[in-house]
This record gives structure tokens, sequence and C-alpha cells, in this order.
């Protein structure tokens, strides 16, 4: 039979069990038998569920509670079983005394979600939370004598939410937009510090070099007096050099250390935590961040993981500021740099005015001088001279507007103005160029319905610049200008039927010194800013300037200014008397884009360069899209007997010399549609034209620019500005090189081309010290040209070529030059002028012993005697010395060095025994050696025919001799690898 007590608390739990051995006799409630039928009936639902319930009954709140229940309250279970809650629940009793009072006293049921409980549960004074209902529980006589208490702990959810809540706050605070990476750490522990129940404590350490430093913690009392400022090598403070190392550390015995409050209920944090800061490299951590551990939540997996993710939080805001403090002091230096360059265009382009103003006047009072005019070919050439003045000037003014403006120091000075009539007249400057083009012109600037005060000054050059980049790219159709009210603003439009832009180009079109890469154009001219120009000067009047286009179609320029703009104060101080200027002169250059002026015929200038009869035939196309250009070339080449035809880009050469092959092709580099090199390419890959001499002229110096157009196959290049008698004596020598090779008999032309080799000279030994001393002819019969000596400049000859009678001579390059190609007058070349005697036997040069090298190169290439070859050496030569890292100054002499020595091997070289040229490179002990050697007899130039220039850049760029024997001829250049020629 079961007894009262199994029968109550036999639902088969756990914590029934325990309550059926209970003596409960001893408990406030007494003896099972004699609880009331409603405590029993309590019981048994209270057991019956699953959910965590708490029953209280009586005045000693004596407790009956479930499973789910027990695991509530840890260490205290089973204890509390039949105990006074307020005796197991002391800790928190405070806060739960009114509500179990108050559904006592009402018999009405309350809830309480996240209620904070301390609790003692696990060994320490825990912060928990708990969804709690409390409802009155009645005895058989209905009188409320206990109460049901259901409840669900909620620690975990209202911890993590209050964690994701802090990394919420740092991802804000950390955005990395602040001034500097100080100033994003003082953020981040003022965020960490508003979470003090979580973290009660934190500092940030940042490597600088070997040390961490403390660059943030929070509050400035008892965390920073004793945190350690700076932490070095090996230092065990706080566990700060291991996590800088990487590994996470605990910290003990804080609260020994200072006394900080922490936790939901202010006692002393005892715990820290070390944390390395991750960066891109896992080895070298960003720093450290040192955490207070809460003592009121345990150091658990939950805890260890949020402390995790703080640290990536903070090294992710600190790597942040980082980058975008780098980027700041990138933008700062990139605008200190444009300020200078800014502030330098500005005083350059002062200073250019002074001597411009010089140059103008002069020439402008010569030209209105009616006492003493000038001749009309003197008037031709002044009048030149003040035109690219007043360019120039005009190019002066644009970039000091330009720089004004960047610098903030441009200002508007508004007027009242008839913006309609100003419109029309500067439009109207442009009529002539325009209608000159094939193109036509409509003007529509009716009456403005109210008046209008802005810088008259700035709507010119706005005005200005569009008309011209209007003109410049439009080829067919027409230019429409238009000015006119509508009701919020005042719009200028300038519309053409041109080219169009590309979408991918608009985003950039207002930005300065961007140009539209192989845009057509009917010039190449030009700097990049007149556009940029009018964006600035439009947004200085109160307006902007926007722009609708179509590829092919044209495009439509639109300046909109608001009418709160155009009515503001004016100032009148002062006249505007240069109004115009800039219109006329920007208008006369787009007229040179056009046509070219009037040339003289050949002989019309007489000089005493004229060449004789043989070369009164020669006709040369001029390509340059500048018409004062193309004007003084054509004067210039007239003047020596030439015929001379222009074009204005390389396209239009083409098609010239396909028509018509000229002598001679005088090319400019920068041109519109085909730009001189590629021309020169085009002319070199043709058959036809692979022989057509080039002579290139380019404003862009230096050596880089001259032998990427050598390379192309060009005769020759010539930089800007040149004098007259420099340039027609190049292309007097070009002429006569390409003459010679006409008449000298070319044995390939029969066959094939033979392949190019790069290949060891197999006939010469490996290399020797190279030596830098001065030349000395050895006694005769001391070496035969068949003989290769590593001492001396020959080469190995062919077979049977030792037994050749003629006899060689030794000599300087200047002398050698001075027996086949006496100079020019103006061009002298050092050296006396020697003969070989009959009976002289050929001799070596001996150069004495350098110093020993472990290290060489000894390489040589065999080239057909062609012109076109050069481009081929020039490209082996510099691979083989930038394989050695020789300085590039030193590559670039010796290529031009090489050059003119290559290009005599083929011009000089008569009949030669094999069509082709050796080249042999030799360094070693610190010395390059170029050999050149040709297979034929050289022959003495004209006078008139000589340019008198490859003795003087030959030996400017290294030491050279020379040796001619009847199997050829040997051209040996020198250099030091260490740059030292000058």
């Amino acid at each position: 039979m079961t007894s009262p007590t199994e029968e109550l608390f036999g639902s088969g739990s756990a914590t029934g069990r325990l309550m059926a051995r209970l003596d409960w006799a001893a408990t406030p409630l007494g003896p099972v038998q004699s609880w009331p039928q409603s405590l029993r009936a309590a019981v048994r639902i209270v057991l019956s569920s699953r959910y965590p319930m708490l029953l209280l009954w009586g005045e000693q709140f004596t407790q009956l509670y479930n499973d789910a229940y027990s695991a509530l309250i840890g260490d205290k279970h089973p204890g509390a079983l039949g105990d006074d809650v307020r005796t197991t629940l002391a800790e928190g009793w405070d806060v739960l005394a009114p509500l179990i009072d108050d559904a006592m006293a009402t018999g009405v049921a309350s809830w309480v979600p996240a209620l904070q409980l301390l609790l003692d549960r696990s060994g320490y004074r825990e912060e928990a939370y708990f969804s709690v209902s409390h409802a009155p529980a009645r005895d058989d006589d209905g009188r409320t004598v206990g109460v049901f208490t259901v409840c669900s702990e909620v620690t975990e959810q209202v911890v993590g939410e209050r964690r994701l809540g802090l990394l919420r706050d740092l991802s804000v605070r950390g955005d990395g937009r602040t001034v500097d990476v100080a100033s994003t750490c003082a953020r981040l522990v003022e965020a960490i510090g508003g979470h003090r129940l979580d973290v009660p404590f934190a500092a940030i350490y940042l490597r600088e070099g070997t040390a961490l430093h403390r660059v943030a913690c929070t509050g400035d009392g008892p965390v920073a007096a004793v945190l350690p400022d700076v932490v070095v090598d090996g230092d065990p403070a706080w566990g700060l050099w291991a996590a800088g190392g990487g590994a996470i550390t605990e910290v003990h015995g804080v609260a020994q250390r200072m006394t900080l409050p922490a936790g939901a209920f202010d006692e002393p944090a005892a715990t820290a935590v070390a944390l390395p800061l991750p960066s891109a490299e896992a080895d070298q951590p960003l720093g450290v961040l040192v955490a207070g551990v809460s003592p009121s939540r345990a150091l658990d997996e939950a805890y260890r993981s949020f402390f995790h993710l703080l640290a990536q939080q903070v090294a992710v805001a600190v790597r942040n500021a980082r980058a975008y403090e780098e980027e700041r002091r990138r933008a700062e230096a990139l605008a200190e740099l444009d300020r200078v360059k800014t502030s330098f265009f500005t005083n350059v382009s002062h200073e250019f005015r002074t001597p411009l103003t010089l140059m103008l006047g002069p020439l402008t009072d010569a030209l209105a001088d009616e006492r003493h005019p000038l001749p009309p070919e003197q008037r031709e050439r002044v009048d030149t001279a003040r035109r690219n003045a007043t360019r120039l000037l005009t190019l002066v003014n644009s970039l000091l507007t330009f720089s004004s403006l960047e610098a903030g120091r441009a200002r508007s000075r508004a007027r009242q103005v008839d913006l309609p009539e100003l419109t029309a007249e500067l439009a109207g400057v442009f009529r002539s160029a325009v209608e000159r083009a094939g193109l036509s012109l409509e003007v529509d600037c009716p009456p403005l319905p109210r008046p209008a005060a802005l810088d008259p000054a700035n709507w010119e050059r706005i005005v200005t610049n569009l008309l011209s980049n209007a003109l410049k790219h439009t080829f067919v159709g027409r230019i429409s200008v238009g000015l006119h009210a509508h009701p919020t603003e005042l719009r200028l439009t300038v519309a053409d039927t041109g080219i169009g832009i590309a979408e991918e180009e608009m985003p950039r079109l207002f930005e300065r010194f961007h140009r539209v890469d192989g845009a057509r154009s009917r010039s190449h001219e030009g700097t990049g800013i007149g556009l940029a120009l009018v964006g600035e000067l439009a947004r200085l009047e109160g307006g902007d300037v926007r722009v609708d286009s179509q590829l092919g179609r044209g495009s439509t320029f639109t300046v909109a200014l608001p009418w709160s703009a155009l009515h503001r104060g004016t100032d009148d101080t002062g006249a505007v008397s240069d109004l115009g200027d800039t219109a006329r002169a920007v208008a006369q250059e787009a007229s040179g884009w056009l046509v070219d002026p009037v040339r003289p015929e050949p002989g019309e200038e007489g000089s005493p360069g004229t060449l004789p009869d043989d070369g009164r035939g020669v006709r040369i196309l001029v390509a340059d899209d500048n018409a004062d250009m193309r004007a003084y070339l054509a004067r210039l080449l007239t003047a020596q007997g030439w015929r001379v035809d222009t074009v204005g880009n390389g396209r239009q050469a083409l098609d010239a010399i396909r028509r018509d092959p000229p002598d001679l092709v005088l090319t400019d580099v920068m041109m519109p549609e085909v730009d001189g090199f590629a021309l020169v390419r085009t002319l070199r890959g043709q058959p036809d034209t692979e022989a057509l001499p080039v002579v290139v002229l380019s404003a862009r110096a230096g050596a880089d620019a001259a032998v990427e157009g050598l390379d192309l196959g060009a005769d020759d290049y010539v930089v800007k500005p040149f004098t007259a008698a420099d340039l027609v004596a190049r292309v007097r020598a070009t002429l006569e090189g390409a003459r010679r090779r006409q008449r000298t008999p070319d044995a390939e032309d029969d066959r094939p081309e033979p392949p190019r080799s790069a290949r060891p000279i197999s006939a010469a030994p490996s290399p020797a010290p190279l030596a830098t001393g001065p030349v000395e002819p050895s006694s005769a019969g001391a070496a035969t040209d068949s003989t290769p000596s590593l001492t001396g400049t020959a080469e190995a000859a062919p077979a049977g070529a030792a037994s050749d009678p003629a006899p060689a001579v030794a000599r300087t390059m200047d002398g050698a030059l001075s027996d086949v190609a006496p100079a020019v007058p103006g061009h002298p070349v050092a050296g006396p002028r020697r003969a070989a005697g009959p009976a002289e036997m050929p001799t070596t040069v001996q150069v004495p012993n350098g110093h020993e090298t472990a290290s060489g190169v000894d390489t040589g290439w065999s080239y057909p005697s062609k012109a076109t070859s050069a481009s081929a050496m020039r490209r082996d030569v510099r691979s083989s010395l930038e394989a050695l890292h020789v300085d590039p100054d030193v590559v670039q002499d010796l290529l031009v060095a090489a050059s003119e020595a290559f290009n005599n091997a083929v011009e000089h070289a008569q009949q030669p025994s094999r069509p082709e040229v050796r080249v042999r490179l030799q360094v070693g002990a610190g010395t390059a050696r170029l050999t050149v050697r040709d297979f034929g007899t050289w022959r003495d130039r004209r006078s008139a025919m000589d340019r008198g220039r490859g003795a003087t850049l030959m030996n400017a760029f290294g030491d050279v001799r020379l040796m001619s024997t009847a199997s050829g001829t040997t051209v040996t250049i020198e250099r030091r690898l260490t740059d030292d020629q000058g």
C-alpha cells in the first residue's frame, strides 16, 4: 500500500524523490499527512511542470520547487528544500520581497521581465537576470497563504545584447574619420568606458618601433596611474609584452594593484586580460588591448569570445585610422605639391611677362613704323615673331588666371555689361576662322529682360575657350552660339557638329591638363587647361558648366548663371581697356590651324649656302600642325634652292607621299590624327618608303626622346629650338647620305635580306682587360689586320684579307673624318690630316693594359648594310648594357656614338666585299668598348656635303679610334662605365 508521502512526491523527478525523503515534520509545514488539500494540489502542480516553479507556503515562506528550478539556484540546492526563502536568497531578497509581499497582500499576480538579481550560486557574487511571475497561493478556506513563483533565466540574453551594443558603439566611434590614430583610440576607450559592467577598465597600447606605447585608457585616475606608459622588450608588467607577441594573457591580482569598483555591485576588479590587436602580419600585432574582467561575471568561454571580438573591433578601427591618416598625409602632400606647383606657375608666368613685353613692344613698333617701313620679307618674319609672342602672352595669362583660381586668389570684378552684345562681338571675332574652315557660325543673342553684372574679362575667357575648342574639333557642319534668359538662370550655349565626346571621358572633361587621347583635332597644340578654366571661371561667377555630347554627332556646352549671381554689387574702378585682345589672339591662333601662309618659291631668298645645280631638284615635305612653323620651315628650306610642300599632320603627309614621294620628309612629333613617330613607323614598314630619308623635329628634349625617334628609323632628330644653320646642315647631310646610298650598288638588293645574327664573335678570344690610355700606333709589322688583338681595336678580317697588299692607317677619329669628310665652315674637326704611304704595312693600335677584371661580356652581331638596321643595332646594344646594369646616361651616350659610327659604316663603305656591318661589344675592367666594322672602302665626301657633326658627337661620348684597310674600316669607341666624361 502506497504511503501518503510517496503518493504526493512519487512523480519520478529527482527533486520529488528528495522531497519524499525529507523530514517535513521538522519544517514549519509539519508532517505530510497533515497538509491541507490545497497544499497537496499546489505541490502536484509544481512537480508536474517542466518550467522552473517555486512554491512559497506559510508565514515562513517554506520552499517547494521542481527540477527545473533547482538548476537555477545552483549550489543552494538541495539545501533550499523546506527552508525559508529569505535565507536561501538573502543576497537578493531586497529585490524579491516587494514583489512577494504585493502578491500576498493584493492577491494579484505580477510579471517582471529581466529582473536583475545578485546570486551567490557559483562561489562568487553573480550578476543574473530572470523574467519572474508571482501569483497568490490559497488554502482550503480561500485565504492567501503563499506564492506561486514561475521564472526563467535570461542572463545570457541580457549580457549578450549589452556586449553587442558595445561592439556596435566601437564600430561607430572607430570609423577612422578622426584627425589621427591617437584621437581614434581616445574615442574607442571612451566608448568602452560607457560599458563598465562588461569592461570595468581598458587601455590601448600601440607598437612604435621595438616598444609598446600607451595611447589611451579609460579614466584618468587609478588606471592611468598603475598602467605603464611604455613597455620595452621583456617587461613582464601586465602581460603586455607577451600579448604584443601574439599571446592572450590573463592578469591576476589586479585588486592588489589598484582599487577600482567594478561590475554590477561595485566590487573590486580582480582580473584583467591582455589581448593582441591583430594586423595584416600575423606575427606582428598592431599593439595590445588591456581589458578588465567584471567581478560579477565568470571568465567563461562566452566572455573570452567577447574579448576576442572586442580586440578585433579595436584593431580594425586602428587600422582604418592609420589608413585614413596616411591617406590624409598623402592628400596634404599632394596639396602642398599642388600649391608649390601653382606658386611656381605664377612666379614663372610673371617672369615671362617682362621679356614678352620687351619683345612685343619693339615688334609692334617695327610693324607700325611708317617712317622706316620693313621690306616685305622682313615684315613677314617680324609679324611671325609678333604673332607667336602674342600667343605666348595669351598662354601666360591663362596660366596666371588658372593659378590664381587654384590658389583662391581670383576675384570677380562685376560690371554692368550688355551681355548679348558682348557675346555676339566675341563670337564675331571667330567668324573669319570658322568660315575659312568651311563651317557656318550661327549667333543668337537676343536682348535680356533684365540687366546683368559679371566680370567681362572672365566672360571673354569663357566664350573664347568654348569657341576655340569647338573649332578645333569640328570639321563639317556648323558652330552655334546662343545666349538666352530662363526663369531662374541665364544660359550660354556653344554647340557644334564635331567629333563628339565618348561617355567615359565626360567625368574628366573639366579636369585640368586632361586631354582625350586619340581625339581628332585640327591641331595637337594646347595645354589642356581650356575647359578646366571655363569650369573654374563659371563657378567664380556663381554658375556652373555642363556638357551634352554624342560621339560622332557633336557637343553642346552650357554655362548656366543664376539670376541671383548676376544681380550684385559692381566694381567700376578702372577701365577694361584690353577687352577682346584675348579673343583676337586665340582666333588668330585658330586661323593658323586652317591654311598655310604664302610660301616663297625656290631661290626667292638666296643665300650663300644654296646647293649647286645638282641639288635644286630636291623636294622636301614638311609636316607640322603649327602654321607659322610650316611657313618658317618653308622659307628656310626654299632659300636653299629646294622645293617645299607642307601639310598639317601625319595623315596628310602619308597621303602626299603616296601621291608624289618627296626626297626627304621633315616632320614634327606632336601632331593630330597621326603623329610624327607613327608617321616614321608607317614609312619604315612599307617597302616603297623604307629608305625615304626622314628628319624628326620635336620640342621633346632629352636622350630618351632622341633614341626613341632614331630607334623607329628616323635619319636624324632635331630638338626645338634650333638654329637655321644647324637644321639646314642636317637636312643637307641626310639628303647627301640618301644620294650616296642610291648611287652605290647594293649587293643584297638582288636577294632576300640575310637574317641578322646575334652571336659571340668566335674569332676573338675571351676578353682581356680593357684600356683607357692614349692610342699609340705600333711599329710597322707589329700586327696584321688578320690577327685579332684584344689590346687593339681591329676585328678579325675576313678570310683572305691578310694577304691584301693595300695599306692601312691607324689614326684618331677626328683625323680620319678629316680625310674622308672635310668639315664645313663653323664645324671644325680636330686632329691633323694624315695619309697612308704606299708601302706602309697594316698597323694595329696598341693600348696599355688596364685593370684586371673577373667578369665581363664579349658579344657581337652582324647586320645588313642598310640605314634601317641601325635601330636593331641600338636595341641589341641597349639590351646587353642594361643587362649589366650600366648607368642609363652612359648607355645613352654609347648608343648615340654607336649610331653615328654605324651610319658612317653604311654611308661610306663603297662596294663592300660583304653586304653587312659587324658590331662587337666588350665590357670589362670598368670600361665598355664598341667596335663597328664594315667591309668596303671609304671615299672622301665633298666639303659642301659634310655636316661635320659625326666626329664631334662620337668624341663627345667616348674615346674614338679608326682603322681603315683595303678590306674594310673599323671604328672603336671606348667609354668608362662611370660617367666621368665631362
